[in-house]
C-alpha cells in the first residue's frame, strides 16, 4: 500500500528512497494496453484521491475538493498555475526579514542590549553604541537578502506570464501560464516549455510519440520521448474531438517522484492505465515534435518539479558547531564576570558609597539594588566580548574564498568550457578537514564514454588483435565513422551470414534497448539513456544490423541488406535492482522470442540448464573484468503463442494495478525471464580520466582516505583500483568474504568476555588487521551491514555491486561511527543520494547529465581537480578562517576586559574606559579590515608547495588550528594584553607632570592613550600573524591606524563639539594629549612590552618546534643556494630563465626522486626537460 506525505514532512531516509536517482536508466517504450474491462475504484481505501475532470473547471471547485486553510476560510485542495518563490512582497519584508534574522541568537542578544541600553537606571553607554553597529548588520543582510529576492520575482514573473495556447470555449485560446487550471487541455508547439504536469493525448508524431528535453528538470540534454495513450492518439485529434473530451482522471497525490506517476482514466466508462511514460512535465521542452495536446493533471506549486523543490538538508562545518560552542562559553564569561563585578560594586558601595559625601546622587537605593543595576550595566559594558560583526565577517570571508574557487583558472576545463563553481558559500573551510572520499568510478574516475571493445559469441572471444588495423567500414553506408574495432575475423563471419549465432548477438544488439534516433541530413543520430546503451547500439550499426526507426508498437531495422519490422509486444524495463532488460517480439514470420541483456550475476541465476557455453563465456567475463572492461551477458528464450498469451494477462493486470504496481510488473517479470539460452557478451571500454592516478596518489599522502563505490562487478572494479593507483602492490588485499570470518571471531571474542564490552565501557582497540601492512577491502553490495570498523583500518576500500541507496548508506555508516568529515563525489544520477548524505557533495559535469552537479556544494569538470579543491582551495580556507576567528576573539578579549581592569578603580560602577564613538567604531572601522583581509588572502605556503607537501593537509584534519585550546590561548592573550594596556599607562599617569606644567593624569587623556596603544597593538599584531604580504594587506594595517587618528582628532574638534555638544564630549583632548612625548614614550612602551612576548614565542616556535609549513617555507632558498654552476648562474641572468620549470616541478614529473634526495638537480638536465608537451603539462604538480 502506498502512503503520501507532504515533501516538508519526509525524513533524509525517506528522500534518499524516494528520489530519482534510484533509476539508472530511462524507463523504455512501454506498449499501451487498451484495457476492455472494469476496475474497482481507485480511491477507494483513501489511496487515490485526486481526480481531475478534462474541460470541466466548476467540477474542481465543489466542495469536496476544497480544504481548510485557515479556521472556517476554505479553498480548492487544486493549486493554481501560477508559482511564487520568492519569500517577501512589499509589506512582509520589513517584518519577515527582521524575524527571520532575529532566529539567530547574537541578534537577539544585541537587541536585548539596545533596550538595556534605552533604562536611563542601567545604561552606561549611549544606546548608539549598539544600535550603529546593530542597525549595519541587520542593512547588509537584507540589502543581501532583497537582491536575492527581488531576482526570484523577476525569474517568477518571466515564467507566469508566458504564453500558451488553452481549449476554452471550444477553441484555442492564447492565454498566460498564470491563467491555466487543472482539467484544461493546452497544446503545445515544438520548442515550447512544458507549463504543467500534463497527460499526452495526442501529438503530431505517429502513435503519439514526443520528444521532450529534460534539462531543467534533471540537468540531461539528451532526447526523452513519452508516449499517448492509443485510445487518446486515435481519438483526440481535431480541436471538437478535445473540446468534447470529458474523462476523468483518477491519480496519485502531487508527490515529488520524478520517476513515477500513477493513475488511471474513465472515459466512455472504460478504464486505461497511466504511467510516467504517458506524462509531460513541467520543465521540459519539446523537441521534435511541432504539436501536440495535453490535459492539466497538476498545475504550479502541485507539479512534481515544484515538488521537488523543498529545503535541501542544511550542511555546517565543524567549525561553524565549535564557534557556536565558543559564542556560548563567552556568554557564560560575561554573566559570571558581570555577576562578580556586581557583587564587588554592592560591597563597595556598602562600606565606601555610602559614606563619602561627594558620591551621593540623591537616590536611596540600597547597595543590593545598585549591585543588581551593576550587573545590567556591566552586561552591556562588557558586550563586546561577543562581537557583533563575527558572522558578518565571517559571511563576507566565506563569499570571498567562493569567488576565488570560481575564478581559478587551474581548475577551468577548456575542453568543455567548463569553470570549477562553488554552489555554496558556507562550506569551504570544511575542505581543509576532509577525512574520507567517497568516490563514484564510472564517468567520475573514468571517462564514461564508452567504446565497443570486445565481444565473446558462442565461446569465442573477438577483439583481442590489438595491434591490428582499424576495420575498414566502407562496405556499410550506415555505419559510424568514429567507431573503431581491431578484429577483422568478425566482421567477415557476420557478413558472410553463416553463423546464427553471431547474427542473434548483433541483432539482439539492434533490437533490445531504448534508443531512440532522430534522421537528420541522412544520417542517424542515436538518443541513448546511457553511454553503455549507446555504444552497443553503434556496434551492432557498424556491423550491419542498423536500428531505423521505432513506433509503439514496432521496431524497424535493417539487417545487412534486408529491411525487417518486428512488432514489439512487451519492454521489461531496466533498473538498479533488476540490473537486466528484456524485449518481447513477434517475427514476421510469426514466432515469438524474448531478447534480454543485463549483469552476468543476474543472467546466469536464469539461464536453461540445456543453455551452451556458460564455462567459457564466464572465463572470457573474468578475462575481460580483469581488463577493466564492462561486460553485459546476452541471452534469448523462444516463447510459444500459449505461453505468451497467459503470461500477457498477467502482465495487464499488473499494468493497472494502484497498489505496488512496480512490484507487481517485477514479479510478472521474473515469470518470462528464465529458461534463457546465452549467447555471449559485451566488453565495452570506459578509459580512465586524466591525472586520475596522480591525484589519488596526492591524496593517499594526505592521509585522505579513499573508497570507491561502484555498480560494476568485483573484478571490474579491483582493476580499475590498481590502474588508478588506488590499490598497490605492496597491499594486503581483503574481500568481502573475509568480513564475516572476522566479525563472527570479534563477536565470539565479546561472549567470552563481556565485562570488557559492558554497556558504556569503550571498545577495544585490538584491531582486525594485526601488523604494519597496508590493508585494501574488496567489499559486494550484501557486506555492508557490519564492516564499518573493518574497512576504517585499511588504506583503500572499493564496495562493488553497490545500489544508489546503498552507497548513501555506506557514507551514513562512515559519519556516525567515525565521526568523521567526509566528501562524496560523483557525476550521474545514481550518485547523488550519495552526494547529498556527504559533509560535502561534489558533483562532476560529465556524461551523465547534470543531476550529481544539481545537488552538490561544488562542481567542476574532472576528478583531478579535486586534489586543488582540497590541498588547496580547502586548505587554505581553513587556515584563514582559523586565523582569523583566532585573531578576532583575541582582540575583542583585549579591547573589553580593559574595562574590567578599570572597574577596581572605579567602584565597580560600570563605567567604561574609552569614548563612546571609539567603542562604537572600533570593530567597524578601526580593526576589522587588516583581520579580514588575512582571512581573504593569507597563505603560509603557495599553491605549488601546498600540493608538492601534501602533508601539509594533515593539522586540518586533526583540527588543531582551532579548537578549545586555541580558544582560550586567545582569551588568555587578550587578558595579557588588556592588562598591559590599562597598568602600564595607569602607571605612568600616576604623579605625572607635563612639559606645559599642567598634569596631563586626567580621565580622559587617559582613555585617548590607552585607545591609541590598542589599536597600535591589534594591528602590528595582525602584522605579526600575516604570512602573505599583498600591498592591499599593507594598506588595510597603515589606513586602519590612519582611520583611528582621523576620525579621533575630528570627533575631539571644537567644530563638532559645538553642532552636538551632548554627544561629543572629548573636546580637545586628543590634540592635547598627543601633544606629550611623555605620551607617545608610554604608547610605545605599551605596544613593546604587549608585542615583545609573542616575538619571542614566534621565533621560538619556528626554530625549535618549527610546524610542517615552517618546514617548506624555506626550500626555494635551499634549492637556488645549491646552484654551483657558472653556466646555471649566466642562464639565470638572462630575462626569461628556468625558475618557473623549477619551481613548478616539472623537470621532476617523469622521474619522482625519493622523499630523501637533495633539492637541487643538474641544470643540463633541466634544460632537456624543459621540452614538456601540452599534454605532459596536464599532469604538473
Amino acid at each position: 500500500m502506498y502512503t503520501y506525505r507532504p515533501v516538508d514532512t519526509f525524513k533524509d531516509e525517506d528522500v534518499h528512497i524516494l528520489d530519482r536517482e534510484e533509476r539508472w536508466f530511462e524507463r523504455g517504450v512501454k506498449e499501451a494496453i487498451y484495457v476492455k474491462r472494469k476496475r474497482p475504484s481507485l480511491n477507494r481505501g483513501g489511496d487515490v484521491t485526486w481526480k481531475v475532470k478534462a474541460n470541466d473547471r466548476p467540477y474542481h471547485q465543489l466542495p469536496e475538493f476544497k480544504k481548510k486553510v485557515f479556521l472556517c476560510i476554505k479553498k480548492s485542495k487544486y493549486s493554481g498555475n501560477a508559482i511564487k518563490t520568492y519569500k517577501y512582497n512589499v509589506i512582509t519584508f520589513l517584518p519577515l526579514n527582521l524575524y527571520e534574522q532575529f532566529k539567530r541568537v547574537a541578534n537577539i542578544y544585541f537587541l536585548a542590549l539596545l533596550i538595556l541600553q534605552i533604562i536611563p537606571e542601567i545604561s552606561t553607554l549611549p544606546w548608539y553604541t549598539t544600535l550603529i553597529p546593530l542597525v549595519i548588520v541587520l542593512g547588509i543582510t537584507a540589502i543581501k537578502d532583497l537582491v536575492d529576492d527581488l531576482a526570484r520575482h523577476r525569474m517568477d514573473n518571466e515564467i507566469n506570464n508566458r504564453k500558451c495556447e488553452v481549449l476554452l470555449n471550444g477553441r484555442f485560446q492564447e492565454a498566460k501560464w498564470r491563467e491555466i487550471q487543472v482539467g484544461d487541455v493546452v497544446r503545445l508547439k515544438k520548442n515550447d516549455f512544458i507549463p504543467a504536469d500534463l497527460l499526452l493525448l495526442s501529438s503530431s508524431n505517429p502513435n503519439s510519440l514526443c520528444y521532450v528535453e529534460t534539462a531543467e528538470l534533471d540537468g540531461e540534454t539528451n532526447l526523452k520521448f513519452r508516449m499517448g495513450l492509443r485510445v487518446t492518439d486515435e481519438r483526440l485529434q481535431e480541436d471538437h474531438q478535445l473540446a468534447d473530451f470529458n474523462a476523468l482522471i483518477e491519480c496519485e497525490e502531487p508527490n515529488n517522484r520524478l520517476d513515477k506517476f500513477t493513475g488511471m482514466m474513465l472515459w466512455d466508462r472504460e478504464r486505461y492505465p497511466l504511467e510516467l511514460d504517458n506524462m509531460l512535465l513541467r520543465g521540459c521542452k519539446i523537441r521534435n515534435t511541432d504539436w501536440c495536446h495535453g490535459l492539466v493533471i497538476f498545475a504550479g506549486g502541485d507539479t512534481k518539479i515544484m515538488k521537488n523543490g523543498g529545503k535541501t538538508r542544511f550542511k555546517r562545518t565543524k567549525i561553524d558547531e565549535l564557534m557556536n560552542y565558543m559564542v556560548y562559553t563567552i556568554f557564560a564569561l560575561l554573566i559570571l564576570v558581570s555577576a562578580g563585578l556586581a557583587i564587588g560594586h554592592t560591597y563597595w558601595y556598602e562600606a565606601i558609597g555610602t559614606k563619602a559625601w561627594y558620591l551621593f546622587d540623591g537616590k536611596t537605593q540600597t547597595p543590593g539594588y545598585r549591585g543588581f543595576l551593576s550587573f545590567w550595566g556591566y552586561i552591556i559594558v562588557l558586550n563586546t566580548m561577543v562581537p557583533i560583526s563575527l558572522y558578518v565577517s565571517v559571511e563576507v570571508i566565506r563569499l570571498g574564498q567562493s569567488k576565488f574557487i570560481n575564478w581559478d583558472l587551474q581548475m577551468y576545463f577548456a575542453e568543455k568550457d567548463t569553470p570549477a563553481k562553488a554552489r555554496t558559500t558556507t562550506l569551504n573551510e570544511q575542505l581543509g578537514q576532509i577525512q574520507y572520499v567517497f568516490s563514484d568510478k564510472t564517468g567520475t574516475l573514468t571517462q564514461n564514454i564508452m567504446q565497443f571493445k570486445k565481444c565473446t559469441i558462442a565461446g569465442r572471444s573477438y577483439g583481442t588483435e590489438e595491434k591490428a588495423a582499424p576495420v575498414d567500414w566502407s562496405w556499410n553506408r550506415y555505419a559510424d565513422k568514429k567507431f573503431q574495432f581491431m578484429d577483422h575475423s568478425l566482421v567477415a563471419l557476420v557478413r558472410s551470414k553463416k553463423d546464427k549465432d553471431a547474427m542473434e548477438f548483433f541483432k539482439l544488439l539492434s533490437l533490445c534497448h531504448t534508443v531512440m534516433v532522430e534522421h537528420k541530413d541522412g544520417d542517424l543520430i542515436y538518443q541513448a539513456a546511457s553511454p553503455d546503451e549507446g555504444a552497443l547500439v553503434t556496434a551492432a550499426r557498424n556491423f550491419g544490423y542498423v536500428f531505423l526507426s521505432r513506433t509503439q508498437d514496432t521496431m524497424t531495422i535493417r539487417e545487412m541488406d534486408q529491411e525487417m519490422t518486428y512488432e514489439m509486444l512487451a519492454l521489461l524495463d531496466f533498473n538498479s535492482d533488476r540490473k537486466r532488460m528484456s524485449i518481447i517480439l513477434k517475427f514476421p514470420d510469426g514466432r515469438i522470442r524474448l531478447y534480454c541483456k543485463g549483469a552476468d550475476t543476474v543472467i546466469y541465476e536464469r539461464l536453461s540448464p540445456n543453455s551452451k557455453h556458460k564455462e567459457t563465456t564466464q572465463t572470457a567475463l573474468d578475462i575481460f573484468a580483469n581488463e577493466t572492461l564492462r561486460t553485459l551477458c546476452l541471452c534469448y528464450k523462444d516463447i510459444s503463442a500459449e505461453e505468451f498469451e497467459a503470461w500477457s494477462r498477467r502482465h495487464k493486470e499488473a499494468q493497472v494495478t494502484m497498489n505496488d504496481r512496480e512490484a507487481a510488473l517485477d514479479a510478472v517479470y521474473e515469470q518470462i525471464e528464465n529458461n534463457l539460452m546465452l549467447i555471449g557478451a559485451t566488453a565495452i571500454e570506459d578509459k580512465l580520466q586524466d591525472g586520475v592516478p596522480e591525484t589519488i596518489a596526492k591524496l593517499a599522502k594526505a592521509d585522505i582516505k579513499i573508497w570507491v563505490l561502484t555498480g560494476d562487478k568485483k573484478e571490474t572494479a579491483e582493476n580499475i583500483g590498481y590502474s588508478c593507483s588506488l590499490l598497490t602492490d605492496d597491499m594486503e588485499i581483503h574481500y568481502g568474504e573475509d568480513v564475516n570470518e572476522k566479525l563472527t571471531r570479534r563477536q565470539a571474542s565479546r561472549r567470552d568476555d563481556p565485562q570488557a564490552y559492558r554497556r558504556g565501557k569503550k571498545k577495544t582497540a585490538e584491531p582486525f588487521f594485526p601488523g604494519s601492512n597496508k590493508n585494501a577491502l574488496i567489499i559486494t553490495g550484501g557486506w555492508l551491514i557490519d564492516f564499518v570498523d573493518m574497512a576504517c583500518e585499511c588504506e583503500a576500500v572499493i564496495c562493488c555491486r553497490v545500489t544508489p541507496k546503498q552507497k548513501a548508506n555506506v557514507v551514513s555508516l562512515v559519519k556516525k561511527y567515525k565521526k568523521a568529515v567526509t566528501l562524496s563525489i560523483g557525476d550521474g544520477a545514481n550518485d547523488v543520494n550519495m552526494i547529498k548524505t556527504a559533509d560535502i557533495g561534489v558533483g562532476i559535469s560529465g556524461q551523465e547529465g547534470m543531476q550529481a552537479v544539481m545537488s552538490s556544494d561544488y562542481a567542476f569538470a574532472q576528478f583531478r581537480y579535486l586534489q586543488r579543491l582540497l590541498l588547496v582551495h580547502g586548505r587554505w580556507s581553513y587556515i584563514r578562517m582559523c586565523k582569523f576567528l583566532r585573531f578576532f576573539f583575541f582582540k575583542n578579549f583585549a579591547f573589553t576586559l580593559v574595562h574590567f581592569w578599570y572597574s577596581f578603580f572605579s567602584g565597580y560602577s560600570s563605567q567604561i574606559t574609552f569614548e563612546d564613538w571609539f567603542i562604537t567604531l572600533y570593530n567597524l572601522a578601526y580593526s576589522s579590515l587588516p583581520v579580514l583581509l588575512v582571512g581573504l588572502l593569507d597563505q603560509d605556503v603557495n599553491d605549488r608547495l601546498s600540493l608538492k607537501f601534501p602533508k601539509l593537509y594533515i593539522p586540518g584534519q586533526q583540527g588543531t588550528l582551532f579548537n578549545y585550546k586555541n580558544f582560550f590561548i586567545s582569551l588568555f592573550h587578550g587578558i595579557f594584553v588588556s592588562l598591559i594596556i590599562f597598568f602600564i599607562p595607569y602607571g605612568a599617569f600616576l604623579q605625572t607632570m607635563g612639559q606645559d606644567g599642567e598634569a596631563p593624569s586626567d580621565y580622559q587623556s587617559f582613555a585617548v592613550v590607552a585607545a591609541s596603544s590598542l589599536i597600535f597593538i591589534v594591528n602590528l599584531q595582525i602584522s605579526l600573524d600575516t604570512s602573505y604580504w599583498t600591498f592591499v594587506n599593507c594598506f588595510a594595517v597603515l589606513g586602519s591606524i590612519a582611520i583611528y587618528f582621523g576620525v579621533m582628532f575630528d570627533i575631539h574638534s571644537a567644530g563638532i563639539h559645538v553642532i552636538f555638544p551632548s554627544v561629543f564630549t572629548f573636546t580637545g583632548v586628543s590634540s592635547n594629549a598627543l601633544r606629550q612625548p611623555y605620551l607617545w614614550l608610554t604608547i610605545i612602551l605599551t605596544v613593546g612590552i604587549s608585542l615583545l612576548p609573542v616575538i619571542c614565542i614566534q621565533f621560538l616556535s619556528k626554530t625549535i618546534w618549527p610546524s610542517v609549513g615552517d618546514k617548506v617555507r624555506p626550500l626555494p632558498v635551499q634549492r637556488q643556494a645549491c646552484r654551483r654552476s657558472r653556466r646555471s648562474a649566466y642562464a639565470f641572468s638572462h630575462a626569461q630563465g628556468y625558475a618557473d620549470l623549477i619551481a613548478s616541478g616539472r623537470s621532476f614529473r617523469r622521474h619522482s626522486p625519493p622523499p630523501d634526495a637533495p633539492l637541487c638537480t643538474n641544470f643540463a638536465e633541466i634544460l632537456k626537460r624543459k621540452k614538456l608537451t601540452e599534454n605532459d603539462r596536464r599532469y604538473e604538480v
